[in-house]
């Protein structure tokens, strides 16, 4: 029915992205019921009507409709993956990371894409660190690093580091300082940036060929002083493109190197030394973010200066995700002032973060390939990740009883039974068995909504009927037929109960990127028994609350990880 097409497109529209549009909802819905096209004010009429009431839903009320509908696959894995000029058992693709921080979702993204690609048509996807800034970068980055990549199942054919061809990149800008594509420039910083805005060469460009080449030695040899010289590019002072305005190619650091120690003391720029090392690699198709475009030029001027292979620059669009930080500008500060608890704080996007919250490597491949090489900047909410992630978790999960802000309940007259409640509804897991006895917990929001008369099922037990409301709740057994009303989960009332908490993450950072208070939750209360025979990292459903990850199994602390 063409109404409910409708919702469901709505209900999913709204989870992505916050807030459903009716020109997102319609192109869905004409997929799947051509003809509604015969009738488009109609049917636009009733999709915004519908939109309305499902942008008046809480998320909570999104997430309890939205799981009674299924959704068509899509094949995502090749989705836009298509390279120009790409040849089987040709391509060559390279990840090139800066090992200054943890990785996070952003780069699952761009890793994803570049191996996505190369395994595509048959080729080879290479590791490059790019390790040639020494005061942000270490050796724990590098191994968090190629821990994610591996977690996320992603293997490497060659694995470098930019920091080892140093020597190597000396003598590329030697040969463009000699050739004059190059110059070594004394200015101070405020006057580089001044003449760059203003479009004013100064005179370091302008002085001769030996000049040059005395005050590069000065650079290597430590007679230069930090922040006294920096090689620039000869560009053009003019260019509307202020990447070509004379871009500074390398620089003076003292900081010793996690990799070369004091070795070296001038440090190439991401400018200068990815082309070069992409073309000396062999890389057929350097894949990078949108945000590098008005690099492009810089990068091919290198190349044609110093005469190398010219590769393919294919850019794609940057992933963010609203309410969390997806940028280690914004990660690295929230770590250094405890507003988190580390790298794998589960609020965060990093990689480490996601993997211990419960977030599989198939939903997050599943997720980031969805948006392909497409230069559309996307920024969805974390609902669509979680979204995918609950098709891979949902027909595998054991199911458990857990009960948050415990309020008692006494059943008169209830019959002492063993219960036999399935792991899984559907798949063959097995069973647990609990004894009752007629006094229970049951949640504090349950609880909140119960009147004295009302009726209820304890979830695959019985009946009960409310005869009393106070601190706790007394209630009568009121037989085993199933009957319509509320199901709620419950835990027996026995000594030696099991506590637990639920550490809930929501959104961390506001829209100016600003920590937001509270954002992280804590549920405390009782769960069945049964829960201490898990296996630390196993993620479960509790039943009407959600899917959460065992984190410590001796402190019995679960981290929520989606609805």
């Amino acid at each position: 029915m063409i109404t409910e097409s409708i919702r469901k497109h709505a209900l999913r529209n709204a989870l992505d992205h916050g807030k459903a549009d009716p020109k997102a909802v319609v192109g869905r819905v004409i997929a799947e019921f051509p003809e509604a096209k015969k009738d488009m004010k109609g049917t636009m009429g009733e999709i915004v009507k519908i939109v309305g009431e499902v942008n008046a839903l809480s998320k909570e009320e999104l997430e309890a409709e939205i799981s009674k509908y299924s959704f068509a696959e899509k094949k995502k894995e090749e989705r836009g993956l298509e390279l120009e000029g790409a040849e089987m058992g040709e391509v060559v693709t390279r990840f090139p990371p800066e090992p200054s921080g943890y990785p996070h979702i952003g780069h699952a993204k761009a890793a994803y894409l570049d191996w996505s690609a190369a395994r595509k048509y048959g080729g080879k996807f290479l590791l490059r660190f790019d390790d040639t800034n020494p005061e942000a970068e270490s050796q724990e980055y590098v191994e968090a690093i190629k821990e994610a990549l591996l977690w996320l199942g992603i293997d490497w054919d060659k694995e470098s580091y930019s920091s080892d061809r140093i020597q190597e990149l000396y003598g590329y800008a030697e040969r463009m300082i000699g050739s004059g594509s190059a110059y070594v420039c004394n200015c101070k910083p405020d006057e580089i940036k001044h003449n760059r805005s203003s479009g004013k060469g100064c005179v370091c460009r302008d002085l001769g060929k030996e000049e040059q080449l005395a005050r590069w030695k000065g650079m290597l040899g430590g007679s230069t002083g930090k922040g006294e010289s920096v090689v620039r590019f000869r560009g053009d002072m003019a260019s509307d493109n202020t990447a070509m305005r004379d871009p500074t190619l390398l620089r003076i650091i003292e900081t010793p190197h996690y990799r070369q120690g004091t070795k070296y003391r001038v440090w190439p720029s991401y400018d200068f030394g990815a082309p070069i090392l992409d073309s000396l690699e062999g890389v057929t198709h350097a894949m990078r973010t949108k945000e590098y475009e008005l690099r492009d030029e810089l990068y091919f001027a290198i190349i044609e200066a110093l005469g190398l292979r010219r590769p393919r620059l294919v850019e794609f669009s940057r992933l963010s995700i609203r309410g969390m930080p997806v940028s280690k500008r914004l990660l690295k500060p929230l770590i250094q002032k405890k507003v988190v608890s580390g790298w794998d704080d589960p609020r965060l996007p990093t990689i480490s973060a996601l993997r211990r919250r419960g977030i599989t490597k198939e939903a997050i491949k599943n997720f980031v390939l969805g948006f392909g090489l497409g230069k559309t900047e996307s920024n969805p909410t974390v609902e669509a990740l979680l979204v995918e992630n609950k098709k891979i978790l949902d027909p595998v999960s054991e199911r458990y009883f857990f009960v948050s802000s415990p309020v008692k309940l006494a059943v008169n007259s209830a019959p002492k039974t063993k219960a036999k409640l399935k792991k899984h509804p559907e798949k063959d897991l097995g069973f647990r068995e609990i004894e009752t006895n007629g006094e229970f917990f049951i949640s504090g929001k349950d609880a909140s909504n119960l009147e004295v008369g009302s009726s209820f099922r304890l979830k695959d037990l019985y009946n009960v009927r409310i005869t009393w409301k106070g601190p706790e709740l007394e209630g009568v057994f009121d037989g085993t037929e199933v009957k319509p009303g509320p199901k709620i989960q419950w835990v027996v009332a026995e000594p030696g109960m099991l506590e637990a908490s639920v550490l809930v993450p929501g959104e961390l950072v506001d829209g100016e990127g600003n920590p937001i208070e509270n954002s992280l939750r804590i549920d405390k209360g009782y769960c069945e028994r049964e829960c201490a025979n898990l296996p630390e990292g196993q993620v479960i459903q509790f039943e009407r609350y959600g899917f959460c990850k065992l984190d410590s199994k001796k402190e019995m602390r679960f981290i929520y990880t989606n609805p």
